[in-house]
């Protein structure tokens, strides 16, 4: 059982496809394979269910676990030892959803600590806590609850998220619009796993309607443009409209006390954090989001 057979497990085990898997690692899919038998053949059971599609079953669920967390120390004390020498760790790893909101303290990180390298990493919350038990990342920035052991928290930002419309839009001249006058109006809107779309799911679940979606994307930042463009309609938080855009948008409030955003930083509570990261927590944690500048202390 090497550090290599483990790591490869944790790749198939998060893809739950040998092939993709494989392609992934860079390494013949029949190598793989025999990888991940002779893994449970050493553990006397099968790691993944077979009917079909590959699925991890619940040792091996159990076995990703520990195996995450061992890596994870190993790759901790690798970091601890770099900082200890002379050279140090110089890297911070930080994940989020989106990085829109976070372009204002990264940007005073990195004139703060110059020589500082600042690795980016999207992540979908439901990935946040795995990547941090791993020592993955550093830290990451979620708009949505990582319900996880292990992890301490601060809330950065707690707003309301409104719908934006067109100019000319019927809705525009309105300051606040129940969700049940949303149904039948076209969404624009992220891919499942983002938060707006979350939200726009659970707002809409939560009175037994089902959103029209019209346009998804990955890319965040188009939301707004499509929006302009006369596409449809879409969740925005307020922080948004703080942010410069070239289409002209409409926000308006939604009467719903739970369409709310709560922008959270998470890290491992018993992480090993480098100066680099402790620095780039106080930073994010010590930024004023109203005012866009660091706060005053």
């Amino acid at each position: 059982m090497d550090l290599n057979s483990l790591n490869q497990f944790l790749v198939v085990a998060r893809l739950e496809h040998l092939s993709r898997a494989a392609d992934e690692l860079r390494v013949a899919q029949p190598s793989l394979s025999r990888t991940i038998a002779r893994l449970e053949s050493e553990l006397g059971t099968p790691l993944f269910d077979r009917g079909g599609r590959l699925r991890l079953n619940e040792a091996g669920k159990l076995f990703r676990g520990y195996v995450e967390r061992s890596l994870g120390e190993l790759e901790a004390g690798r970091r601890a030892v770099a900082e200890a020498t002379s050279e140090g760790v110089r890297t911070v790893r930080l994940a989020s959803e989106t990085f829109l909101t976070l372009t204002g303290p990264l940007a005073a990180y990195k004139r703060a600590h110059p020589s500082v390298e600042v690795e980016l990493h999207w992540s979908p919350a439901e990935d946040m806590a795995r990547r941090l038990r791993a020592h993955d990342v550093d830290l990451c920035v979620a708009s949505q609850p990582i319900r996880a052991e292990g992890l301490e928290q601060v809330q950065l930002l707690d707003e309301a998220v409104g719908v934006a419309t067109p100019p000319g839009h019927p809705l525009a001249g309105r300051t606040s619009v129940s969700v049940e006058e949303l149904a039948g109006q076209a969404f624009v809107t992220a891919r499942k796993g983002h938060w707006q779309r979350r939200l726009l799911d659970r707002l809409f679940g939560a009175r037994d309607l089902t959103p029209k979606i019209v346009c998804e994307v990955d890319e965040l930042s188009a939301i707004a443009d499509l929006i302009g463009a006369g596409l449809g309609i879409g969740l925005v938080p307020a922080f948004a409209r703080q942010t410069a855009t070239r289409a002209p948008l409409v926000w308006i409030a939604v009467a719903s006390p739970d369409c709310r955003r709560r922008l959270t930083l998470y890290w491992g509570a018993d992480s090993h954090l480098s100066a680099a990261a402790r620095l780039m927590r106080t930073t994010i944690t010590d930024w004023d989001w109203t005012t866009g500048e660091p706060r005053d202390t």
